[in-house]
């Protein structure tokens, strides 16, 4: 098992919980440690650094809406699901419309606090650094903490400039009461963060040989691999390209990661999830998980850890939302129950070429795995045959959770999430035109079990449809190509089943386009702000 785990600091310091109180940035403090008697040693700040990866961790562990739910549910991909009787909070993001649900009006609440006490931390160890008594240190290891920090701070920020576009920027450790900032100057911080973690963190830091030891930690390759994500998205929707780095630097920093040979694609896709790769064994009660590539495999980037240990007495470090995506109140090893969310668009289904080995590595298909022998389709929303299988808890033959700590289904799941794959590495080079696009374009493709295609732009974009299903990407790829094809990608009116009665998801153009793809501030922090922040369009 992996040695490094996002664990919770119990410290006093500034940085370590937020909460709102009379402040929409208020913070508070836990424990015994100050400001006082830390931030002095190396020590102090390995510990800080860690409490700034928890705090990133506790954006999805903390039970708000995470940025993969919402991710998936505003794509084509994906529809709200949950239980037929539940609230239908997912709906209002999956249809962009307030009025499935008019009195949520704080959807994104925990969502937003937790990021900004995640930034919080980030911005107090950088404020702390030049106090520090690094003794002995070098250059080096001062200049790798300020790059993970920066690195956390800029995927933090990317994270709410997506869903909210206008955001407080802070970059000190304040609670004062500020306005939105203007998105370029959000996405101009994220730049120089990534930047100087690319540049600063040592390249033998985390050395891929010891992914046992690391796995979850940033590199510079990650930094260079999101920089990419962030200048295809802000140039993509924005059509500006002025944030202070060129096209050709971006690309090179890909190459760079490619040249680099830490990372290959892993032989087999399905490898990659548990849920595609795990075998029951019916007879031994147990998972034969041989199949799968494990974590901090060759393919993985960047990955969000997470641990089995939380609790409901405090320990906050779990896979809050994975829960979200099993099936609804059923086991079906070595898929585990869940709460049906996510529900999976049959158009999906029916565009992936029947021989391409991502479809059932991807999508469960519960008529053809038999699961309806079991499954109450009564208790679920907007049925539609299929739901994700990349994401999904899974369960041994008798229905036990495959967990460890108190192996409580609802708490207790520590799948990783994968932020950045391998992958998506190449096919960006392909994208921005590297001299080798149509060999990175067709590994992707042949370890897919399809056969070489031209690397267009056009061809690359539905590739990453099917590559990247159900890992939080497809929506982010709609929208950089513009409001408008966002809007009519995702637009529909698709049959479904609720309670087993028909039912239909519409998908209004118009809500999309109203809402120019971003979300709901929260009411709270608004009321908060006294009025400083301003609700998005449309909401």
């Amino acid at each position: 098992m992996n040695k490094f785990k996002y664990i919770l600091i119990v410290m006093t310091i500034g940085l370590v919980f937020s909460s709102c109180t009379d402040s929409f940035l208020d913070t508070e403090s836990k424990t015994n440690l100050n400001e006082d008697n830390f931030y002095k040693t190396l020590d102090d700040m390995e510990m800080a650094l860690v409490g700034c990866y928890d705090g990133y961790q506790r954006t999805t562990s903390d039970g708000g809406v995470s940025f993969y739910l919402t991710s998936e549910l505003l794509s084509d991909d994906c529809f709200g699901g949950v239980g037929n009787t539940d609230a239908r909070n997912y709906q209002v993001i999956d249809r962009f419309d307030i009025s499935q649900s008019p009195s949520d009006n704080n959807i994104f609440n925990q969502t937003w606090t937790s990021y900004y006490a995640g930034i919080f931390r980030c911005n107090k160890l950088l404020q702390k650094m030049e106090g520090v008594d690094w003794g002995e240190e070098s250059a080096s290891t001062v200049n790798r903490i300020a790059g993970e920090t920066r690195f956390l701070r800029a995927l933090m920020y990317f994270d709410l400039v997506r869903l909210f576009e206008r955001v407080p920027l802070l970059t000190e450790p304040t609670t004062e009461n500020i306005s939105q900032a203007n998105p370029e100057d959000t996405y101009k911080l994220i730049v120089e963060d990534l930047k100087f973690a690319a540049d600063h963190i040592p390249a033998d830091a985390y050395p891929k040989a010891e992914a046992e030891e690391n796995d979850g930690r940033v590199t510079p390759f990650a930094a260079k691999a999101l920089l990419a994500r962030v200048y295809l998205f802000y140039t993509g929707y924005y059509g500006n390209d002025d944030l202070g780095i060129t096209k050709a630097e971006v690309l090179a920093g890909l190459e760079d990661i490619i040249d680099s040979q830490e990372y290959d694609l892993v032989e087999d896709f399905k490898s990659l999830w548990p849920a595609a790769s795990y075998i029951p064994n019916e007879e031994k009660n147990t998972l034969d998980k041989t199949g799968f590539a494990g974590e901090g495999n060759v393919e993985t980037v960047f990955v969000q850890k997470f641990n089995n240990t939380s609790d409901y007495n405090g320990m906050v470090d779990g896979n809050r939302w994975l829960v979200m995506m099993g099936l609804r109140n059923t086991n079906w090893s070595p898929y585990g129950k869940g709460w049906g969310a996510c529900t999976v668009n049959p158009k999906l289904v029916n565009a992936f070429s029947n021989n391409d080995k991502r479809k059932t590595a991807s999508i469960i298909d519960i008529v053809k795995e038999g699961i309806n022998e079991v499954f109450d389709i009564k208790d679920q929303r907007e049925y539609t045959g299929y739901t994700v299988k990349k994401y999904t808890p899974t369960a041994f033959p008798d229905g036990t959770s495959d967990t460890g700590g108190d192996m409580d289904f609802q708490v207790s799941q520590d799948q990783d999430y994968v932020v950045i794959r391998y992958a998506d590495v190449l096919l960006m080079a392909a994208e921005l035109g590297s001299s080798n696009a149509q060999n990175y374009f067709d590994r992707v493709r042949q370890r897919a079990g399809l056969s070489s295609k031209s690397a267009t732009l056009e061809n690359i974009l539905e590739e990453r449809r099917f590559e990247f299903a159900f890992e939080g990407i497809r929506y982010w790829d709609l929208l950089r190509q513009g409001i408008d094809v966002a809007a009519s990608t995702i637009a529909q009116t698709q049959k479904v089943l609720s309670g087993n009665a028909e039912d239909e998801v519409v998908i209004s153009a118009d809500n999309i386009k109203k809402t120019r793809g971003f979300m709901q501030i929260p009411n709270t922090q608004i009321t908060l702000s006294k009025g400083v922040l301003v609700q998005n369009e449309g909401w």
